[in-house]
């Protein structure tokens, strides 16, 4: 049989993959990474580079001017910064807490055979070829409820595929592209929607005064882009990446008797349902009411700060460890309260790689963040951008891939809007182009590279996940996975948004396209 020649495309991930296999482990890298980012500051702190811009401060909503220098940590301060700063370093970063705790609950669910008995149940109930648009789907919507999606839906994504057959390392790539390279779309708002319309209506304050971005500004843009992601998604993963990855090899010890429940295990999910029917109508009558426990004391339930969303990785923790005990205790899993705490040990505990690269991880992202290297990147490719003096709609398809390529350096969306929008919006606006416009274009750049950038703050716990598949995976078989999707995604978005553009459809409610 001849063997099927390969693709100059497909060579090229090869090549990806092959070369970033070769790199070291990817705690190694985040170490070099560290020691690179130490000589670069210095590098740059010895040629006195400081960068003069206006920014809106995401607290106050105020445009305020900074004055940044490239810090050295190899100065007096940048020593004494790495040396006092590396427990907070790694106890304060984001993830860490946000992936531990959720993982008590859903590694106790794992451990007494709930997961595995809903997968079995989603096996029998849900069509084989639906199954990819479903976890992509499940992924994009996912960004509302913060960063559950990275947590929870990811490695879930790969134990479906596995129930189905299916390579499960195709499963965690779709539910990562829904997650991460989706995340600015959705049919419901969500916390970033408020937090880059209120720095968009200062940065338009510039050219007007009396200008308002509503949160809900890019919502039938973005409602359509859900559609989007999951029609080009699901066709890079069936067409692209299955292919590629081929029949998985190893064992998936969730993919035996799926095709059969045990009368014990439909026990069990009848607890597990019960239990979380409670507890959502609980969490329901702490957030329905104006007057709310989990509302702000303006009333608010979805918007940054909320007690709602500042609760979502405990009432996800909640969602897993109360179905998971009605579970064991229903299916018989669970016999004593020894067996809670020895469930609850094994998910930290697989979880102890990730404790480990997370440390070296967190000191690399502190530490760019702190020379400003990442402010420097940020304003000259804004200052090019500026120079190129293009108009019209190659202005707003250059702006897409410079927010695309800014991304991959500078993670934080919020971050980068303040310092981009005072100094887009009133360029876009000076060309009869409205704010809203100027903010879609960057949720367009700033989603689809965060499949491929390792400062991506989860980027650690996708490696770590895909290792349980493929124990010889780095960090190129990742990016090699994700880059058709990221590819895929920027072509497919861009081009929504020139057809929006030329027929000149509103981007969301009283947010038109066009300057009137």
């Amino acid at each position: 049989m001849q063997k099927k020649k390969k693709g100059l495309f497909s060579k090229f991930l090869d090549g990806v993959e092959k070369v970033g296999n070769k790199l070291p482990h990817p705690v190694t890298i985040f170490f070099l990474l560290c020691l690179l980012i130490i000589g670069v500051s210095a590098i740059l702190a010895a040629f006195d580079i400081s960068l003069t811009y206006t920014k809106v401060d995401t607290k106050t909503n105020e445009i305020v001017t900074v004055t940044d220098s490239v810090k050295s940590l190899l100065s007096v301060d940048g020593i004494r910064y790495m040396l006092t700063s590396m427990v907070t370093n790694f106890t304060g970063f984001a993830p860490l807490g946000s992936v531990l705790v959720p993982m008590l609950g859903v590694g106790l669910a794992e451990q007494v055979g709930l997961i595995s008995a809903m997968i079995k149940k989603l096996v029998l109930s849900t069509p084989k070829g639906l199954i990819t648009a479903v976890v992509v789907f499940a992924g994009v919507m996912s960004n509302v409820a913060g960063d559950a999606g990275y947590i929870v839906l990811v490695p879930l994504g790969a134990i479906i595929f596995g129930s189905f057959g299916r390579n499960p390392i195709a499963g965690l790539a779709a539910a990562f592209a829904g997650v991460s390279g989706g995340f600015s779309a959705n049919l419901i708002l969500g916390t970033i929607d408020p937090l880059l319309s209120g720095i968009s209506t200062e940065a338009a304050k510039i050219a007007d005064p009396n200008y308002f971005v509503s949160p809900m500004a890019n919502y039938f843009f973005m409602a359509v882009s859900v559609v989007l992601i999951v029609i080009l998604g699901t066709i890079v993963t069936q067409k692209i990446v299955e292919p590629r990855l081929g029949k998985y090899e190893g064992k998936i010890d969730e993919n035996e008797n799926v095709t059969t429940i045990t009368k014990d295990e439909k026990r069990g999910l009848r607890f597990a349902l019960i239990s979380f029917i409670v507890l959502t109508v609980i969490i329901l009558a702490m957030t329905i009411p104006s007057n709310g426990i989990l509302r702000s004391e303006a009333g608010e339930l979805i918007a940054a700060g909320s007690p709602f969303m500042d609760s979502i990785v405990v009432i996800i923790l909640l969602a897993f460890i109360v179905p998971g005990i009605a579970y064991g205790i229903g299916a018989k899993t669970i016999r004593n309260d020894k067996d809670v705490e020895k469930a609850l040990s094994m998910s930290i505990k697989s979880m102890s790689s990730y404790v480990v690269m997370v440390f070296f991880a967190a000191q690399f992202v502190n530490y760019f963040n702190y020379t400003n290297v990442g402010t420097l990147i940020a304003v000259k490719g804004a200052e090019l951008l500026q120079s190129l003096n293009f108009q019209g709609l190659p202005l707003l398809v250059c702006f897409i891939l410079m927010c695309g390529f800014i991304n991959l350096f500078m993670g934080s969306a919020s971050a980068k809007w303040a310092i981009m929008a005072p100094i887009f919006i009133p360029i876009f606006m000076g060309i009869g182009l409205s704010p809203e416009a100027t903010q879609v274009a960057f949720r367009i750049g700033d989603s689809v590279t965060n499949l491929i950038t390792p400062l991506m703050t989860y980027f650690a716990l996708i490696a770590v996940t895909l290792q349980k598949y493929d124990k010889k995976a780095g960090m190129g078989t990742l990016i090699s996975t994700m880059v058709p999707y990221s590819i895929v995604f920027t072509i497919g978005w861009t081009i929504l948004l020139i057809v929006w553009y030329l027929i000149g459809l509103p981007l969301g409610p009283g947010a038109p396209i066009f300057l009137g």
